[in-house]
């Protein structure tokens, strides 16, 4: 029976326990300790308020002010870069017109230098195609007198040969003067 006794014990206790805990109810609820707790309340968020204000949003102000800087530091170098790219283009723009004026200008004159050369080579050749012509003139004058002559010593053979095998006797001032009629045309 001793088992049963402490187990009563036990279960006697434990309903005491409820009961004295019941009795309370909650003690964040319990109206004899509000003015305390509200002390306490007070009392911390003013600490958290001083260390808030003194320590916590300095730094967080400190850190802004130096983003803020920083970032008006950056945009600054930003203008004056990209002033600088602006003067860069308008510099290489210039320097590109500049190049294309040169290159305008050594194109004219590589076309008046190979003008001029061909003009002198034309007038060279032109120069020797006029001595080849006259030489060829002269060498053709030349053959046409030989043909000539060979053709008038031809015509008075033939002539002389002619009037011969006719029967008769060809006098030479005659086949002369008779072959000279006939070249005359």
């Amino acid at each position: 029976m001793t088992t049963t006794n402490t187990t009563t014990e036990a279960v006697a206790d434990a309903a005491h326990g409820a009961a004295e805990a019941g009795s309370g109810g909650m003690p964040q609820l319990d109206f004899s300790t509000f003015p305390n707790q509200i002390f306490w309340l007070v009392v911390s968020l003013l600490v958290i308020y001083f260390v808030l204000s003194r320590v916590a949003l300095p730094r967080i102000a400190g850190t802004l002010a130096e983003r803020k800087g920083t970032i008006t530091n950056d945009l600054a170098a930003a203008e004056e870069l990209k002033q600088k790219a602006v003067a860069a283009e308008k510099a290489y723009n210039d320097a590109l017109v500049q190049a294309r004026a040169e290159a305008g200008k050594i194109v004219a004159q590589a076309r008046a230098d190979i003008q001029a050369d061909l003009n002198v080579a034309t007038a060279k050749a032109d120069a020797e195609i006029a001595a080849k012509a006259a030489e060829s003139e002269k060498k053709i004058a030349e053959i046409r007198a030989g043909a000539m002559e060979a053709v008038s010593a031809v015509a008075r053979d033939t002539a002389a040969e002619l009037v011969s095998v006719l029967g008769g006797k060809a006098d030479p001032a005659a086949v002369e003067a008779a072959v000279t009629a006939a070249l005359k045309g």
